[in-house]
């Protein structure tokens, strides 16, 4: 009992304190607020008589258009399968310019020399201490490449003949040739990784994913482009039953306006069948509306220019119903998927990408350590002069393998007869590697969100997949509902009509048969379109879309001009 006196008392209390509250109190009004007169003897204006055409359609009545002609048009001629189609021509010529790092470079470097030098001594001199006159003529060329590994080799060969007046030269002219081989080999980093085979490896990467992008695009197109075509097909469908609809209601018009003139029935009969055939008339226009929406929506996707004779046409469409498929589970569906689905391509291409950053930011953190080795060959032979720079006594034979022209200097050379062989290690760091580090730590961080994001794209494949799925057999089921429901309509609405013509009904009765009839025939359409609709979804699921439809990605786009 106290618990209760209580509770009222509080209760009491919170109602007093509210509506001793200002706001409260204005938030209520005492009375109904005065309704101000707005537009005082309005009336509706005339309308001018509208025909039930489709804006912009100036050609023949109707042009058919096949299923498979408008994804063929839309491959063609959709801008955006265009771009998709470039991009991935640019993506192979990243290919092909990466792979231009290691290709073989040759160079070629002749060259022709005069000159002349004041003497500085005796022997440095010409004859009678004159000027010092040298004519040099040289040949040189290399091979040079750059290998996968890191590896860098050159090959090069050069000769030169000299000819000059020193007072002290043996040989004149004399002839010098020289073979040089060169190794340069990283040991840590750009051994692994380097730049050349880093653009090489994202190039390729590259180019898989343009190519996937395009694939995705293009079953994106085809989807929308089935969606939209089906889609017109139930609106040309919902013109016709709306269309039968108001001849039908006609008719009842007709009818009633005898019975009401025989004086069987009441003036205000013919008002609700007059009601009911302008009720259908705006039926039907709201069905033309949505035909000239879906018509603009399919040959925006199948067009690409805005003078198209297309756009004049009344199109139609004629492709028979689908057949239905025999769907897989719902295992083989995500099996499938996830070997063909363009996400699951354009996923593993982000992977490769990150694995790629990261094995170049793992391979930038080692010490620099290259090993340099090199192979020198030289050749030379000469006309003996036959002149003792002493001045006096006898001169020294040249040997017989140093007497000759530049036939003799090649021969020397290859003979190596002059070698000369050349090993370096060249090490270098960088202290704290801050740089190195923070871009191994970034490249982690990357490869990281790309498995995250490979996870999720399964995720989402599984999940479409499923809805997919679902959505055609809900929509299997709601088509044999809706189908048995406008079986009994019809059977319904024909038995009302006979009742009506015996006397036993009214014409509100036939009337209300009649608009149930018009819904449930609507409610048919609405679920076939969607059955049509789903399988197109189960086919874009399921990756199988693209192969359905022969899609050849080097053709996409072709009919597009700049």
């Amino acid at each position: 009992m106290m618990f209760q006196f209580l509770r009222r008392t509080a209760i009491v209390g919170i109602v007093a304190g509210i509506s001793a509250n200002p706001l409260w109190a204005a938030a209520v009004p005492k009375s109904a607020p005065a309704i101000p007169v707005v537009a005082r003897g309005y009336r509706a204006p005339e309308l001018p008589s509208v025909s039930s055409e489709i804006v912009g359609i100036t050609g023949q009545p109707f042009v058919g258009i096949r299923l498979h002609d408008a994804i063929a048009m839309a491959l063609r001629k959709n801008t955006d399968l265009a771009i998709a189609g470039e991009n991935m021509k640019i993506a192979r010529y990243a290919v092909v310019a990466a792979k231009g790092n290691f290709d073989l470079r040759f160079q070629v470097a002749p060259s022709v020399t005069h000159l002349t030098e004041a003497p500085t001594n005796a022997f440095f001199a010409g004859p009678n201490f004159s000027p010092i006159v040298q004519n040099q003529q040289k040949l040189g060329g290399a091979v040079s490449a750059l290998l996968p590994g890191g590896q860098s080799v050159s090959v090069g060969l050069s000769q030169s003949k000299t000819i000059d007046n020193t007072f002290i030269n043996a040989f004149n002219p004399s002839y010098a040739t020289s073979l040089n081989v060169a190794l340069d080999q990283p040991l840590l980093r750009g051994a692994g990784m380097n730049p050349a085979k880093e653009q090489l490896q994202l190039a390729v990467v590259g180019s898989r994913a343009a190519r996937a992008q395009a694939r995705a695009q293009a079953a994106a197109t085809i989807a929308s482009v089935e969606s939209t075509y089906w889609q017109l097909v139930a609106a040309w469908r919902s013109v016709a039953i709306a269309q039968s609809a108001l001849r039908e209601a006609k008719l009842q018009e007709g009818s009633v306006d005898r019975l009401v003139a025989r004086g069987a029935a009441a003036p205000i009969e013919r008002t609700e069948a007059h009601s009911q055939v302008e009720s259908f008339r705006a039926t039907r226009d709201s069905a033309l509306q949505q035909v000239a929406a879906l018509q603009n929506s399919l040959k925006s996707q199948i067009l690409s220019e805005s003078n198209d004779s297309i756009w004049l046409a009344n199109l139609v469409p004629t492709s028979p119903a689908r057949a239905l498929p025999k769907v897989a589970t719902l295992n083989a569906l995500v099996e499938r998927a996830l070997h063909d689905r363009p996400e699951i391509a354009q996923s593993a291409a982000a992977s490769d990408e990150a694995a790629i950053a990261l094995a170049t930011a793992k391979n930038g953190v080692l010490p620099k350590i290259d090993l340099t080795l090199g192979y020198q060959s030289n050749g030379f032979a000469g006309i003996p002069t036959n002149v003792n720079p002493l001045g006096s006594g006898p001169v020294t034979p040249v040997p017989g393998y140093l007497a000759g022209s530049m036939a003799q200097s090649y021969h020397n050379l290859w003979g190596g007869r002059f070698p000369v062989y050349n090993a370096q290690i060249t090490y270098s760091t960088t202290f704290g590697h801050r740089r190195s580090h923070a871009a191994l730590e970034t490249a982690q961080a990357k490869a990281r969100i790309a498995a995250l994001q490979s996870k999720g794209v399964v995720n989402e494949i599984v999940i479409e997949n499923r809805n997919a799925l679902q959505a055609y057999r809900s929509a299997l089921a709601r088509l044999a509902a809706t189908r048995a429901a406008r079986i009994a309509a019809e059977a319904v609405y024909q038995s009302e009509v006979r009742k009506y013509k015996n006397g036993a009904s009214t014409t509100f009765l036939v009337l209300q048969r009649q608009v149930q009839l018009e819904r449930a025939r609507g409610a048919e359409l609405q679920a076939q379109t969607d059955l049509n609709i789903a399988v197109v979804e189960i086919e874009q699921a399921s990756g199988t879309i693209l192969a359905k439809n022969h899609v050849r990605l080097d053709e996409i786009g072709s009919g597009v001009s700049p």
